[in-house]
């Protein structure tokens, strides 16, 4: 197993950039159709994103075991809401995969008659599920983070419990409190550019499945935006590894 777990981070990179693709031309074939631009021309372009799909699942072929090694070393995390979501995370990403490697099958034409659009369905429910426990870490560690940030200016003597008057009305207090809360957010994220770009790449793929599910419908034109932004920012994590957000 261990192997194919390096054979399938070495093809990685390829897929990132066959996403990056696919997403352009989804995004490139809905403002193509906007503008009035010929239906043939279009259709070749969908054409190209319909093969770069069923390429990006042969890379993704064997991809379940690599997200059960992940999950089986996020067990022993110490904290115990980083191992919950975490471990939860690629527990769902694995499913995903796995129904992803039957869908292949089933566009490749290895299992004909197959429901294809169930397996769709159920590929982009996990997708979600991983999602969600991949943001609820990353709010995770942004409270954490944050914390740390307030406690550390209360030791040094930098709180300011008095900034806000007495008189001031109760939508005044909140108004500042959210403000400084704003700003504290923003210090952390800058501060910490891999949880940053977690946070965007979670916060641009999530909006992939709640429209493939039906759950919230944009349009093929953001779902384009959002997919090619989130591959540009994992390709930059696979360039740069210290952007990649640990464990």
């Amino acid at each position: 197993m261990e192997s194919w777990v390096r054979f399938s981070a070495q093809s990685q990179a390829k897929e990132r950039v066959y996403r990056a693709a696919q997403y352009a031309c989804t995004l490139l074939s809905y403002t193509l159709q906007k503008n009035g631009a010929s239906p043939d021309f279009i259709a070749r372009i969908k054409q190209l994103e319909a093969h770069l799909s069923l390429g990006r699942k042969l890379f993704r072929l064997g991809n379940s075991a690599d997200a059960l090694e992940a999950a089986k070393r996020a067990i022993h995390l110490s904290d115990m809401v980083l191992r919950f979501c975490i471990t939860v995370s690629h527990l769902n990403r694995a499913m995903y995969f796995a129904c992803d490697n039957i869908l292949w099958a089933g566009k490749s034409g290895l299992v004909p008659h197959m429901d294809q659009e169930k397996w769709s369905q159920r590929s982009f429910r996990y997708y979600l599920f991983a999602l969600i426990m991949n943001l609820s870490r990353d709010a995770y560690e942004i409270r954490l983070l944050m914390e740390r940030e307030v406690n550390g200016k209360c030791q040094k003597g930098g709180g300011d419990n008095s900034s806000a008057p007495r008189e001031d009305s109760k939508v005044q207090q909140l108004a500042l409190r959210l403000k400084l809360q704003l700003r504290l957010l923003a210090h952390v994220l800058r501060n910490n550019p891999p949880l940053l770009l977690d946070v965007m790449k979670n916060a641009c793929d999530i909006f992939i499945p709640l429209d493939r599910l039906g759950l919230y419908k944009t349009n093929p034109g953001f779902v384009g935006l959002c997919g090619l932004t989130s591959s540009i920012l994992s390709i930059l994590t696979i360039v740069h590894p210290w952007l990649k957000l640990k464990p």
